[in-house]
């Protein structure tokens, strides 16, 4: 099938999704529900195809760009899982080191897209690294329901440390000027402000449409915070009248913007979701962000 636009399907079509992607109802439940929206000889099945990522179409950077060096590495997390893999990317020719930037996936582990944001950030001139939180369970295993299966799995607490600990290595490796920011989408949004309120020498952090931390942690927060959301994401949404009453009695550094017309994954260039002008205005917010926090 031909990708399609957000506004191709019926808004209670993309409220399932939303659920299916998260776990909240199984493929089984998604394909009952949406069934009734195949009409004109689509099937439930064509249309969850239709809504699922096209990694290779929407590559923005080639694995072997001659611009970037990239590897996979791993590290050492003792609070968490052990040891952990991920994606390292910088650019081939630079002069000094360069800020580092930690890429949180989103909640399928460290798919084809987010090595690809990894490598769009890493031409930026930083030290890009995306961990995967699979690793504990074989890593990303390729295909995306396998993957989210697999992350229900995983021991939260011991995943939030292999977060923090990638902080700790990233900004320690010899490429790095010891200045660390973190961007991360909808799972990896909500470690960004995770990482937040635990790593107080954290330089930026730039949660899309991430779940919001607890209120009694958000004192916590030292680094300037980019917060993106999407208009129509009310399952996200509703955390934010809590989150940005307690970012205003703490004084932190903030700017929350949220995209009229989107869905919950805007910035995701792999899915009908995608929102392209949205995208482009949260990405270049995002550069200018980190370009005033981690250069300066």
């Amino acid at each position: 099938m031909e990708r399609k636009k957000a506004s191709d399907f019926d808004p209670e079509v993309l409220k399932l999704f939303d659920q299916y992607v998260h776990g909240l109802i199984d493929r089984r439940g998604f394909l009952e529900r949406v069934a009734r929206f195949a009409v004109g000889g689509v099937t439930a099945a064509m249309l969850l195809d239709a809504l699922s990522p096209r990694f290779a179409e929407a590559q923005q950077i080639a694995k072997d760009d001659r611009r970037l060096a990239t590897t996979s590495v791993e590290y050492d997390s003792p609070k968490g899982t052990g040891k952990v893999r991920g994606y390292l990317a910088l650019p081939a020719k630079r002069s000094g080191r360069l800020p580092g930037v930690l890429v949180v996936h989103e909640n399928r582990g460290l798919n084809p897209h987010i090595e690809d944001v990894t490598r769009r950030i890493a031409l930026e001139q930083y030290v890009a690294f995306a961990p995967d939180a699979l690793t504990p369970l074989g890593g990303y295993p390729g295909d995306e329901d396998k993957a989210r299966e697999l992350f229900a799995k995983l021991d939260q607490d011991k995943t939030r440390h292999d977060f923090v600990a990638a902080v700790a290595w990233l900004k320690a490796r010899p490429e790095c000027t010891g200045k660390v920011g973190v961007v991360g989408f909808c799972y990896g949004g909500g470690i960004a402000n995770l990482l937040a309120t635990r790593i107080p020498e954290l330089s930026a952090a730039v949660p899309f449409y991430g779940e919001q931390p607890p209120t009694e942690d958000v004192a916590r927060i030292k680094a300037p915070l980019l917060i993106h959301y999407a208009e129509k994401d009310d399952r996200i949404n509703a955390g934010i009248p809590a989150f940005e009453a307690a970012l205003k009695a703490n004084h932190v550094s903030y700017q929350m913007f949220t995209y009229p017309g989107t869905q919950h994954g805007f910035n995701n260039d792999t899915t009908p979701r995608y929102d392209k002008a949205a995208a482009a205005l949260a990405w270049q917010r995002t550069l200018d962000f980190f370009k005033r926090n981690l250069r300066g």
